[in-house]
């Protein structure tokens, strides 16, 4: 009987959680394809790029594209070492509302993203700014709906969630697992409530004023963040200005990651910022990485347990354990293959969760070790530390 109740317990549990985990992503403000409006002011279209050149030419040609009829275009060369001038350089020659701006050293006490997005929007003209990531890549209507629905939502910072590429098996199994981790973390109804203090930009495309920006302090504000999205919403939407995020899995698309090492260097470092704010995240953040940890070494073997204790005269109370294991195996497997769906990948990645929840414990219990340690995290090729 003690068995049936410790097993009765997760099962009521585990069905709770998955039911929670699975109903915070609500993208109320869908943006989809608009005609060009009249009379547009001019927008700036600010591109960072350091070391991407498998990505740089596509982002560009597709911001060039635009059926947006007021625009232009800045990269921000951020000392990239590899054929990223060369690319840019020969699409300058072929556009002439490409603008290209080789970045100044890094000075001391500027993350590296928030400096280059500083310099690029320092030459900017325009009434609007955009910051698109070099790994993100629009549709040609992107500009000109994401324009409509900011004016529509009486926006001062815009911004959408983009549709994830995940071409590789790793990809697949562990990115969906973050973005789920992401809608318990914010909520974009409680991001989009301004009675609320919760904020959060997708760094990956962001629409502001160039009024809000410079009132806040434009990046020079945040210069020390790396995660400089969720830095500046939080300026805006705390300063009294309007902060809304919403769905553009139909205009936009970006290719985060394409293997595991870059995965776990990217999320550790994103996990790890997150935890360094404070004392209770960093507590949090190692607890639900054990309770994830536990969960993905338990769920494989629970119905085994079940089967065994059978086996050795379980009775009743031993398939009572096994249908509330398949029971609770089953809610999951719906609720992720839904979710593998809704991101374009096949629903039989649901299989897959133990190993995602798994590598996405070790990532959290990582960062929180690294916070405690001291020893920071590595991105783009600089090292950053607790403050």
């Amino acid at each position: 009987m003690p068995y049936f109740i410790v097993s009765t317990i997760f099962f009521i549990l585990s069905l709770i959680i998955i039911y929670w985990l699975h109903t915070r992503y609500h993208l109320d403000i869908v943006v989809r394809p608009v005609s060009p409006p009249q009379g547009a002011p001019l927008t700036s279209v600010c591109i960072p790029a350091r070391n991407e050149e498998h990505n740089i030419q596509r982002c560009v040609e597709s911001v060039l594209a635009q059926d947006y009829p007021n625009f232009e275009v800045i990269v921000l060369d951020d000392g990239s070492t590899d054929r990223t001038p060369l690319i840019l350089n020969e699409l300058a020659s072929r556009a002439s509302r490409l603008r290209i701006i080789s970045g100044s050293d890094l000075p001391e006490g500027w993350a590296g993203k928030p400096h280059a997005l500083y310099q690029a929007a320092k030459s900017a003209r325009g009434e609007w700014l955009c910051f698109i990531d070099a790994d993100t890549f629009i549709s040609p209507n992107t500009l000109s709906a994401c324009y409509a629905k900011a004016i529509e939502s009486k926006s001062d910072l815009f911004t959408i969630m983009t549709r994830q590429i995940m071409g590789t098996f790793w990809e697949r199994v562990l990115m969906p697992i973050v973005m789920t981790a992401l809608s318990v973390g914010f909520s974009p109804r409680k991001v989009n409530d301004p009675s609320r203090r919760d904020a959060i930009a997708n760094g990956q495309f962001i629409m502001i004023r160039r009024t809000v920006y410079d009132a806040i302090g434009g990046h020079e504000s945040i210069k020390d963040q790396i995660v400089e999205d969720k830095a500046i919403s939080e300026k805006v939407k705390w300063n009294g200005y309007r902060l809304i995020v919403a769905d553009g899995r139909h205009v936009a698309q970006t290719r985060m990651y394409t293997s595991l090492a870059s995965m776990w260097e990217g999320w550790t470092k994103n996990i790890y910022l997150g935890l360094r704010d404070q004392r209770s995240m960093l507590l949090l953040g190692a607890f639900g990485g054990i309770v994830a940890l536990i969960a993905a070494l338990f769920m494989p073997v629970w119905p085994l347990l079940g089967l065994l204790w059978f086996l050795k005269d379980g009775g009743w109370l031993a398939i009572g354990v096994i249908i509330q294991s398949l029971i609770v195996w089953a809610a999951i497997l719906a609720a992720r293959g839904l979710t593998a769906r809704s991101m374009g990948i096949p629903a039989w990645y649901a299989f897959t969760t133990p190993l995602g929840a798994g590598i996405f414990a070790a990532m959290m219990l990582t960062s929180a070790w690294k916070v405690l340690s001291g020893k920071g995290v590595t991105w783009k090729g600089r090292v950053y530390s607790p403050k």
